[in-house]
């Protein structure tokens, strides 16, 4: 073969950091190492992989076809080192969780995976819905926990587990009496909700896609623990998971507001690129998640002892 494996492997970096001199740091190599590096895989077969913008470097047309092919083969490496070496245990796995699952879920799972695979490396990055499938299609992550729809044509969505949303307010505000609370009692409020390209606010306006008023809006904020303590000092009312809520319900500091005129279901999901291999680490974490969640029909009735 013309081409080396490591140059794969920094093919792939640079196409990640868009940056030779980040890439090089990722790698633990230098500035000078990477950059020659690339340049003789281009040069071994006459052709550019990115466009030179500035100080930055875009993948092209050809890097773009390239790179889950190369991604897949250094996997594909990783295991057959791994099983020439006689290893049981699994290489890094990259994990991109929403703040939903990521806070409540993904941890406990990414412990007990550690637990299980001592020698193994986890990386677990919480951001919103749009940044994960973001991170997905750039092969930053190889798998994604996400509570909002996708619809890309690149990635695979596989269910996981019922969640709902649900309306919620301090024990002193006027809708916390407990009776069913129409449409137009809830436009009436200040609202506080998640950000725009979270999977929550999705659900959220998806539920209000009849509703032709304008809902009043106090504050948009990235975290539902900010969220709950923004609605505990009296600002308005919010809606988030009822995972995120049960412990704050079972003490009385936040009192659930019944709307039946809101459908607030949705699914939790696994996310992959179809392109990309799926290695053992991720099949089993998968399988962990998938024990943890087994019998719950919905997230906030999953056991989960260890949470104090």
């Amino acid at each position: 073969m013309r081409y080396t494996l490591r140059q794969l492997e920094i093919f792939i970096a640079v196409a990640r950091h868009e940056s030779v001199s980040r890439a090089a740091d990722a790698l633990a190599l230098s500035q000078s190492a990477t950059s020659t590096a690339l340049g003789e895989l281009e040069r071994q077969f006459d052709t550019q992989l990115f466009d030179r913008i500035g100080k930055a470097l875009r993948l092209n047309e050809a890097g773009h076809v390239l790179l889950p092919h190369a991604v897949q083969l250094i996997e594909h490496a990783r295991e057959i080192e791994s099983m020439l070496a006689r290893q049981t245990d699994f290489g890094p796995l990259q994990i991109g969780a929403t703040l939903t699952v990521g806070n409540y879920l993904a941890t406990l799972i990414a412990a007990d995976f550690l637990r299980r695979h001592p020698s193994a490396r986890v990386g677990l990055s919480v951001h919103n819905s749009a940044t994960i499938m973001h991170q997905l299609l750039h092969y930053e992550l190889d798998l994604g926990l996400i509570e909002g729809s996708c619809r890309h044509p690149d990635l695979l969505v596989e269910p996981w587990v019922e969640d709902e949303l649900v309306v919620f307010c301090a024990p002193g505000h006027p809708l916390a009496h407990g009776r069913p609370v129409e449409m137009a009692e809830l436009a009436a409020q200040d609202w506080i909700l998640r950000e725009a390209g979270s999977g929550t606010r999705e659900t959220f306006d998806q539920a209000l896609r009849h509703f032709s008023g304008e809902l009043r809006v106090r504050l948009e904020l990235e975290h539902t623990e900010a969220i709950k303590r923004a609605v505990e000092s009296g600002l308005g009312v919010g809606c988030i998971s009822r995972l995120a809520l049960r412990e704050a319900f079972r003490r009385g500091s936040l009192k659930p507001v019944e709307t039946p005129e809101l459908d607030l279901r949705r699914q939790f999901q696994f996310v992959t690129h179809r392109r990309k291999h799926v290695t053992a680490g991720m099949r089993e974490f998968i399988a962990l998640c998938r024990q943890m969640t087994a019998g719950a029909a919905r997230s906030d009735l999953i056991e989960l002892p260890f949470i104090p």
